[in-house]
């Protein structure tokens, strides 16, 4: 009985998204509100659904830099509250100091980790509104994957999402978890933050995880790299949104801080490193300079650039072959680094102090 409710309320669920979903794509290619569109094709190679979804995804978007953040926090939460496979398992990692949650398959108990850091622009998201991305790395690569609900700018800025993702890593060091089997993942600002926390972990002679997953990560906040203005017509990014995201963040801090622009950083020693970004993304730059710039500083890196598609396209892995691949591009550094998860709960124990901040 339990089994045919939890089914029901899935069928609900699927319901109402698939409902709002198609009233999205209808406001956003037929009515007053394509007006804020140019009327042609974004890129003439797109097929007309990945169109329509780049579109959908730019309507909820501010294009002004002041803007208040309950307008991209609102529209992130319609967008991407689709219902999830009924054979993942979802829920609380009630210990952990800061707020999170656990996805994983069924028979995926113990072994290595993820630690998920979610895009948003530092001000947006929740391991909530990335769900369906993270419940896919799940069924992918086969990790229990942690997902972090760390605090949001304004109300949190500069460096409280550094030091939450910071006691989440230590979290799971103290439940017996080595850092040799934790890879350290995010798209957007998380994966910016990602990096960041590798660097503050480095910097304190912490020990560091097996690698780390940035998906068309935000490396840089001060905004230098030339494809912010020379794509901004392209993906459903603008810079007017990021330029606001950062101040909201940054609060007065110098967006050239290691910390906060891990592109500025010194990459030394760092463990390796899986960069994915769309070729026409606005942010593609900040994959590309800080790729090369961890190459320089001796940390092996595979920059993973993939042809018309944008930022954060791995959410669009129903509908793109091209998103596809590129999760079976994560399993794969996945399993070079640290091998496929046994599926046996450990029963290692270890202790460690936990940093109230980065």
């Amino acid at each position: 009985m339990a089994a045919l409710f939890r089914w029901l309320r899935w069928l609900a669920a699927f319901v109402r998204s698939y409902l709002r979903l198609n009233t999205l794509l209808f406001r956003a290619t037929t009515g007053t509100l394509m007006r804020r569109f140019r009327y042609g094709p974004r890129r003439p190679t797109w097929s007309r659904q990945f169109e329509t979804m780049v579109q959908v995804m730019a309507l909820g978007l501010p294009h002004a830099r002041a803007f208040d953040v309950n307008d991209i926090r609102t529209p992130l939460k319609r967008l991407t509250g689709l219902p999830l496979p009924l054979w993942l398992f979802i829920h609380p990692a009630t210990d952990c100091p800061v707020p999170a949650e656990w996805v994983r398959v069924p028979k995926v108990t113990g072994g290595p980790v993820m630690l998920y850091l979610h895009g948003g622009g530092f001000v947006a998201g929740s391991p909530q509104t990335h769900r369906l991305l993270t419940t896919q790395l799940a069924r992918v690569t086969r990790l229990r994957i942690l997902a972090v609900d760390y605090r949001l700018a304004p109300e949190h800025p500069y460096p409280a999402a550094l030091a939450d993702a910071w006691a989440a890593y230590w979290w799971l060091l103290t439940e017996g978890v080595s850092p040799a089997e934790i890879i350290v993942a995010g798209d957007s600002a998380g994966g910016g933050l990602a990096v960041a926390l590798l660097v503050a972990l480095r910097d304190a002679n912490m020990p560091l995880p097996a690698g780390a997953v940035c998906l068309s990560p935000w490396f840089d906040l001060a905004l230098e790299g030339a494809s912010v203005h020379r794509q901004d017509q392209i993906d459903y990014l603008n810079k007017q949104v990021l330029a606001g995201c950062a101040d909201h963040y940054l609060n007065g801090t110098d967006p050239h801080a290691p910390l906060a622009s891990p592109l500025y950083a010194d990459l030394r020693g760092l463990p390796p490193l899986l960069i994915q970004a769309g070729a026409t993304e606005l942010l593609v730059d900040d994959s590309r300079r800080l790729a090369a710039r961890a190459r320089a500083a001796g940390v092996e890196v595979e920059l993973d650039l993939r042809d018309d598609l944008v930022h954060v396209f791995q959410f669009f892995f129903l509908i793109s072959s091209k998103a596809r691949d590129a999760l079976n591009r994560i399993e794969r550094f996945v399993n070079k680094h640290i091998g496929q998860p046994p599926e046996a709960e450990q029963a290692t124990n270890h202790s460690a102090p936990v940093p109230t901040g980065g």
